[in-house]
């Protein structure tokens, strides 16, 4: 996949380096602003196992 993107860009290896680093933060800009966001209601990260009436003794 990657060897067919970069045959596919125009320009020489320099102007194909540029347009690669610019089309990662792109797919990055649109993760954290539109993906991560939206999933993030459909995680388990905020479902806490830890029963409130356990305290510890020492």
């Amino acid at each position: 996949m990657y060897g067919w993107i970069w045959r596919h860009l125009p320009g020489n290896a320099w102007v194909k380096a540029l347009i690669s680093a610019v089309l990662v933060l792109a797919v990055v800009f649109v993760l954290f602003q539109y993906v991560f966001p939206w999933a993030e209601p459909l995680l388990p990260f905020n479902d806490v196992t830890v029963d409130e009436g356990m305290a510890a003794t020492r």
